[in-house]
């Protein structure tokens, strides 16, 4: 196996720019965040940025916790990986990361400041520091599960990359996803079930057809959510649709507001009325 390493400074745009590192040199499979990504999907891991503290995501980075460490070995020899990058802040790290992993010495590092400009740098530094904004390498359906309740936002890039062995150049699209971590300097925030179904109430309680909603139930999991409503709504109108248009305002609402995942809205219709 080929290992590849690409270093810089926490908040100087790594991650912004793996993709298109990888691309360069032709890899498929980057290590970022304690996460396995080959291309632009999740092979395996989860993100350390998920950790409680910064203490305890740099420990995840590098493996250091057993559990995580044998996960990441047994998915690396499934995937029979020929080239693989390395990201980390600094070199003694991109190596801790190749020695747990068990993958041989680095052959190739990359610095960050070999394919950015230090503007692009400082405005990297300026949008972690003062935003507290963190950049996984990932489209956000990837990775969104992950981060069931923190505020995430997708990335669409245009790059355009130069392949190792060639000086041909392609250019591609690709999407990565901004999210804060629960560590962030910004401090915790949780959402009470009151505030969602405040939220329900008054977006669902807009669509035309509902009458009224009576009741909203929540039911929570450690990576999102269900939701269920009993509604009433007024006579004449068509259920399947208006049931229809309330779910997919809901969804997109809950989702974009407070970044929770929905494993489902379920509603039930307890009554007609005539609008007086």
């Amino acid at each position: 196996m080929q290992v590849y390493a690409f270093v810089g400074k926490t908040g100087t745009g790594k991650s912004y720019n793996a993709l298109k590192v990888a691309k360069s040199y032709d890899i498929k499979y980057i290590i970022d965040d304690a996460i396995l990504i080959n291309e632009t999907k999740v092979v395996a891991g989860k993100s350390a940025k998920t950790e409680a503290s910064k203490i305890a995501s740099v420990k995840a980075a590098i493996f250091f916790y057993e559990d995580r460490r044998k996960e990441m070995i047994a998915a690396i020899k499934k995937e029979k990986i020929d080239k693989i990058l390395l990201l980390g802040t600094s070199d003694e790290m991109v190596a801790k990361i190749a020695e747990n992993l068990k993958l041989g010495p680095i052959q190739k590092t990359i610095y960050i400041e070999d394919i950015a400009t230090p503007e692009k740098i400082e405005e990297a530094r300026k949008s972690r520091n003062e935003e507290g904004k963190h950049v996984v390498p990932v489209p956000t359906f990837e990775i969104k599960k992950q981060f069931s309740g923190y505020f995430i936002d997708p990335l669409r890039m245009f790059d355009i990359y130069r392949r190792e062995s060639s000086n041909m150049y392609e250019a591609e699209s690709s999407e990565k996803t901004i999210i804060r971590p629960t560590y962030s300097y910004l401090g915790k925030f949780r959402i009470s079930d009151n505030v969602i179904k405040e939220i329900i109430t008054h977006v669902v309680g807009e669509i035309e057809g509902v009458y009224k909603v009576e009741k909203v139930f929540t039911e929570k999991y450690i990576d999102g959510m269900r939701i269920e409503m009993d509604l009433k709504i007024v006579f004449g109108k068509s259920i399947p649709e208006v049931s229809k248009n309330v779910q997919k305002a809901t969804a997109q609402t809950i989702e974009n507001m407070t970044g929770i995942n929905l494993f489902g809205i379920d509603i039930n219709i307890v009554g007609i009325s005539r609008i007086s």
